[in-house]
């Protein structure tokens, strides 16, 4: 019961445990059926280290039938690779550049998915152990067959021994923030209806701190992963959109709690209507998170609650329309102000179901293609128009092609640590060269400094490995039977150390696991430990030079560059999103497409800066301020983009309008302007680790100019509001939502220099 207790503290949901007893069963029999029963050492080692690499070094997540294909499509790649690595193996300049070429490709991969990264540990093993073995193509046969039976019985033992339940790191999370953030839309609703009522406010109170509570655990299941949780597949790539939808949603229910409902004043019709968007809104939330809850659910009841919503949306905007912009106000000032007033609830309104039906389309395009046949799989049938995996997968690929690139910077420094391990091991003749390389891939991290405390570490877990093996070798002398019955202890244990105990504990056992193996292939007692020691010794300096020479701060500065290019992107895509607006609605603007090519160049930099900030989380050492600021203002890139997101699909609905809105062109340019310079000081500070500047404060005078651009167009020839003129109030209150940001940012901003020694090199 203490080893359940302490399993459970250290391998919470025994995935570890998991992993080493599949490994533990396999491992042992595939090596004895290749080495005794076949009698072929190749077919032994690939049968051994195959069953090693695709049981142990990666677990996919996911359904069963998706961590399937994964898994046949990791034996397959691995296949390929151990036929180009047998033959690449010679001569010795080729192999270096080879294992260079090869790490490169398959590091650099991990940016399209997050399964591909998953296993890019196992497909380097693939490649490493056939290159530093030379063959010819005589060997090609038996070490196929070695890891065809490692792949076939591979598949077996994930279906069959211990399945692991599905595991989807942003599906529940996301479905307890979709209930969470319904219950405060009710709970706010009902307590702002009877204001007052101190047993409304209270469940108004729990249900916003519960709501908080659940969108910042996605947040943290999204963060936790060493990768970024998205897949090609449809279904991931939709419910990695969640993230930032449900964050951006839950600010914009805060900002819609402030709003109260004077019904006789001018405009109740509006705030009462604004009012029935909540409920629809908390309508659809419910049903998109029963329909997440489970696999290939029907949309229907998600898509009528959409249609509700759309029409409670619909009665906002008709409400609006029907204020009338004659006369003259109580106080006399000009009707334009108080339109502009009375607009406030339906911007909310429209802002919430905007938001909320971002989430919902998400949803329901995720149910569709969980819904698809095999076939509409195999055809590439999308839902919803979307792009297919492979044309996804490349514009992920190219929007981390950049010097600034942390995955692409870690992809090189892997590739010339892994080319120059190869080259060492070949040229200095070391036994079992494949340690080198191994041993240069364990230990390099995304700087000088974790890669030098791992590099102690690693040497000191061998050493003791190494005491131990041979404490155990001297034990059983030449007794193969102990030697056949230590193995499957001692790979459980290699299994489960590292993630439960540390990564040198981890080194130990799997030295030890290494000096069993190789007494059975080749008996030389305690011996091997001592040459395990000289390679891991030699990879660990190749690793430590290689992370002292390239880019030796790691992370923390490229995070800054990142953020200023994020931020960068993001202003123009909000730029391009108003320019798109206007165009519809002036003659003198340009009626174009959707700035598709901002959006693409926003999502591609806002992704480098989730790789970017995982790779700063991941680093060894504390970090002087909280990691919730630092995350802040990571976090404020994707509200600049949400609200882009927001301007576009607010005047999709336009139909292009032949008249003059120079004036609006105007008013809303200096408030993009102002934004620009503020966002652009911003990104200048984060290079050169200048103070940010202070967020601005509202421009008093922005309301003014609007009204002024607007009041000739606010009334149609039944007196009413224009749907033109509402578009460019609620562009312009978009707008004033982005420079509310600024207060958000700036203090996490420049709490992130304090971890910064000197400024960033360009």
């Amino acid at each position: 019961m203490r080893v359940v207790a302490w399993l459970k503290r250290h391998d919470p949901d025994f995935a570890a445990l998991r992993r080493a007893g599949r490994a533990a069963i396999v491992m042992p029999l595939l090596f004895a059926f290749g080495g005794l029963v076949i009698g072929s050492s190749d077919v032994a080692t690939f049968a051994a280290f195959g069953s090693f690499a695709m049981l142990l070094l990666v677990d996919f997540s996911g359904p069963l039938l998706d961590r399937v294909q994964a898994q046949l499509g990791l034996a397959v790649a691995g296949a390929v690779l151990v036929c180009v690595g047998t033959l690449l193996s010679r001569p010795v300049w080729l192999s270096a550049v080879a294992m260079a070429v090869v790490a490169f490709v398959v590091l650099f991969a991990g940016s399209v998915s997050s399964v591909m990264a998953s296993a890019s540990t196992s497909l380097l093993l693939a490649f490493i152990l056939p290159v530093t073995l030379p063959g010819t193509v005589a060997s090609l046969g038996p070490r196929l067959l070695g890891w065809g039976i490692a792949s076939v019985v591979a598949v077996v033992a994930i279906v069959v021994l211990w399945p692991a339940p599905t595991r989807e790191p942003l599906r529940g999370p996301a479905v307890d923030a979709c209930r969470a953030l319904a219950a405060r839309l009710r709970a706010e609703a009902a307590a702002m209806l009877r204001a007052g009522n101190p047993e409304l406010a209270a469940q108004r109170d729990s249900a916003t701190g519960e709501a908080d509570a659940a969108v910042a655990a996605l947040h943290r299941s999204f963060l936790d992963t060493p990768y970024r949780p998205t897949g090609l597949s449809t279904s991931a790539r939709t419910i990695v959109r969640l993230v930032d939808e449900l964050t951006w949603l839950n600010a914009v229910i805060e900002q819609f709690e402030h709003v109260r409902i004077p019904a006789a004043a001018p405009g109740g019709a509006v705030h009462v209507a604004a009012f029935e968007v909540k409920s629809a809104a908390a309508a659809v939330l419910d049903r998109g998170a029963e329909l997440l809850g489970r696999h290939g659910g029907d949309p229907a009841e998600l898509e009528a609650a959409l249609d509700l919503l759309g029409e409670a949306r619909g009665a906002v905007e008709a409400a609006t329309m029907a204020l009338p912009v004659t006369g003259a106000t109580e106080e006399g000032g000009r009707v334009a102000d108080r339109v502009l007033a009375s607009l406030d609830p339906g911007f909310r309104a429209q802002e919430l179901a905007q938001a909320t039906t971002a989430v919902a389309v998400n949803i329901a395009l995720t149910a569709r293609a969980e819904r698809r046949s095999w076939w509409q799989r195999v055809m590439g049938r999308q839902p919803g128009g979307l792009a297919g995996p492979v044309a996804v997968a490349a514009e992920r690929a190219s929007g981390f092609v950049g010097w600034n690139s942390v995955w692409l910077r870690n992809s090189i420094r892997g590739a010339v640590a892994l080319g120059l391990a190869v080259l060492l091991a070949n040229l200095t003749g070391v036994q079992h060269s494949f340690w080198v390389v191994l041993g240069t891939l364990s230990v390099l991290r995304s700087n000088a400094l974790s890669t030098g405390q791992t590099v102690l570490r690693g040497v000191i877990g061998t050493a003791v490995g190494v005491l131990l093996g041979a404490a155990a070798m001297l034990a059983i002398g030449d007794n193969r039977v102990v030697i056949w019955v230590l193995l499957p202890i001692a790979i459980l244990v290699a299994g489960i150390a590292p993630a439960a105990i540390s990564f040198a504990a981890g080194q130990a056992a799997f030295t030890i696991l290494l000096v069993l193996l190789f007494n059975l292939i080749a008996p030389s007692g305690w011996t091997v430990g001592l040459i395990r020691i000289e390679d891991i010794a030699l990879g660990c300096a190749v690793s430590l030079l290689v992370g002292a020479l390239f880019w030796p701060r790691g992370a923390a500065a490229a995070l800054r560059q990142a953020l200023a290019q994020a931020y960068t992107a993001s202003l123009d895509y909000l730029a391009a999103s108003v320019a798109f607006g206007l165009g519809r609605c002036d003659a003198a603007a340009h009626d174009g497409p959707e700035p598709r090519v901002q959006s693409l160049r926003a999502a591609a930099a806002a992704r480098r800066l989730d790789d970017a900030f995982r790779t700063y989380l991941g680093e060894r050492g504390s970090k002087r301020r909280p990691l919730a600021e630092v995350s802040a203002s990571v976090n404020g890139v994707a509200g600049v983009r949400s609200a882009g997101d927001a301007i576009l699909d607010l005047w999709r609905g336009q139909e292009a309008v032949d008249a003059d809105r120079a004036a609006a062109h105007r008013a809303l340019d200096a408030s993009l302007a102002r934004l620009d310079d503020w966002y652009a000081r911003l990104a200048a500070g984060l290079v050169e680790r200048r103070t940010p500047p202070p967020p601005e404060p509202a421009d008093a005078s922005a309301r003014s100019r609007l009204a002024d651009a607007v009041e000739r167009d606010l009334g149609d020839e039944h007196g009413t509001v224009t749907a033109t003129a509402v578009r460019i109030v609620w562009t312009g209150d978009y707008l004033d939502v982005v420079r509310r940001l600024e207060a958000v940012i700036v203090g996490p901003v420049d709490a992130l220099g304090a971890d910064l020694p000197a400024p960033i090199e360009t």
